[in-house]
């Protein structure tokens, strides 16, 4: 017996939440707004520095040639004695220092930013071309002008603060609420645009759940498209809801008219056929024919279930004692009495009846020709394992995921022309229904196991 199995190693149901790992519609949607707000914001105020920056340029330009031009008539005024006193108090009450110009002084040209090569340009023109503008001079960093009065040279040094831009808590305001202004218009672009989607899908997983009454879409929506694909979805929710009604009755009709001729035949064929042999092979064949149309019927029942708390333990008692009685079949069961799954107590039965009908059909041992079957389960929280398996040939490993096909049959060791190829895929489908998974695989020491989820009660 293989030791006690694993959680499966496949995805788990979604949950019905709609909680991902990845992000939702929403947060895309919002964050790509917000990038491209902010970015906009960005690119806007480069924009203005941009244009802002020849007019400051020359607004600069003007107020440091103004200064210097008082600054030289001042000087060319006065005569030699009142002169030391004028740049000194220049120099104390506003802030403007000028030394004379010796040829060994080392300067560097202030032409590192556009700034500064406009307001050099436009002293230049209006100081005449001599006149130099200079970030440090003696290597003394600040606002260095180089001018000439009556040929001899001087160095004004001014606040450097006149280059820079404007500053101030106003900009840095404007900034903080253009970005909150930003960040609520996306969240509300995004939330306008994601509420009919997460509104289409939850209709859409009531449709697929076949809750057609409850999957009604707002038709007074203020877009007109939404207004369109709501008005839509709501056709086809109502045309899939006579299409259920139909295929109901249309299974109701199918039964009852198939069932009813193949009990009168096999009454008549009971009562008219004298030979033994002749009339068990008959038989045979109409309940062959029944168990067909039962396949068929089960298949292609509606989807709605109602989960409740079921007695694991209890359904397997019950689908054992209808195959107890064989002699080829031999079972080993290992379910915990007090197992509670959720889960339909009916759709569970099929789920059981039908593995164990495909492990006692294919499940025989070649040496014994007896169908020994293992049923496993155990709780691994928040899931339940349950897990049938046999010691036949197994299935080929390339078929082996095709088997929970509708009508698929796999390779002759695994075939009868008995069945419908609907056991493994009625079993698939009413595992789905229920919220769990399958998973079929090969035993190591032969046979096929078949592990089936389903959630703790």
């Amino acid at each position: 017996m293989d030791s006690s199995p694993v959680p499966l190693d496949v995805e788990a149901p979604p949950a019905r939440s709609g909680a991902t790992a990845r992000l939702s519609l929403f947060w895309r949607t919002f964050f790509l707004l917000a990038v491209l707000l902010l970015f906009s914001i960005l690119a806007w105020l480069q924009t203005l520095r941009v244009f802002e920056l020849e007019p400051r340029a020359v607004q600069s330009a003007r107020q440091i040639a103004s200064l210097v031009n008082l600054s030289r008539a001042a000087l060319v005024h006065a005569d030699a004695i009142a002169r030391v006193p004028l740049i000194k108090t220049m120099s104390e009450q506003e802030g403007v220092r000028i030394v004379p110009r010796e040829p060994d002084d080392r300067f560097v040209v202030s032409t590192a930013d556009r700034l500064s090569q406009g307001m050099s340009s436009e002293l230049k023109s209006r100081l005449g071309q001599d006149t130099i503008l200079a970030a440090s001079v003696n290597d003394e960093p600040g606002l260095w002008v180089g001018f000439t009065i009556d040929g001899d040279g001087y160095w004004m040094l001014t606040d450097r603060s006149r280059l820079n831009p404007p500053a101030g808590t106003t900009w840095i305001i404007w900034l903080v609420v253009a970005t909150a202004l930003s960040l609520a218009g996306a969240a509300l672009l995004a939330g306008l645009i994601n509420r009919p989607l997460q509104d289409l899908s939850v209709a859409a997983a009531r449709v697929r759940e076949g809750n057609f009454a409850a999957s009604v879409l707002s038709e007074s929506s203020a877009g007109p498209e939404i207004r369109a694909v709501n008005m839509e979805f709501n056709r086809m929710a109502q045309q899939l809801a006579r299409v259920e009604q139909d295929r109901a009755i249309m299974l109701a009709g199918i039964s009852h008219d198939l069932r009813t001729p193949l009990a009168r035949l096999r009454l008549e064929v009971e009562l008219s056929v004298a030979d033994t042999q002749t009339r068990d092979l008959m038989a045979a064949d109409i309940a062959q024919v029944d168990a067909i149309i039962t396949k068929f019927m089960d298949y292609a029942r509606p989807d709605q279930v109602q989960l409740r708390a079921v007695r694991l333990a209890d359904v397997v008692a019950r689908q054992v004692g209808v195959l107890q009685h064989r002699d080829d079949i031999r079972f080993h069961v290992e379910v915990p009495p007090d197992l509670l799954v959720q889960a339909d107590d009916v759709e569970l039965s099929r789920v059981i009846s039908n593995l164990l009908e495909n492990a006692a059909r294919y499940g025989k041992t070649a040496a014994s020709g007896v169908a020994e079957i293992d049923i496993w389960a155990s709780a691994h929280a928040p899931w339940a394992l349950i897990e049938v398996r046999d010691q036949g040939s197994g299935a080929d490993p390339q078929t082996l995921e095709h088997l929970t096909k509708a009508f698929f049959r796999g390779d002759v060791a695994r075939t009868s022309a008995t069945g419908a190829g609907l056991g493994l895929a009625i079993v698939e489908k009413n595992v789905q229904r229920m919220g769990g998974a399958i998973q079929l695989r090969n035993r190591a020491s032969g046979g096929l196991a078949a592990r089936i989820q389903l959630r703790l009660a």
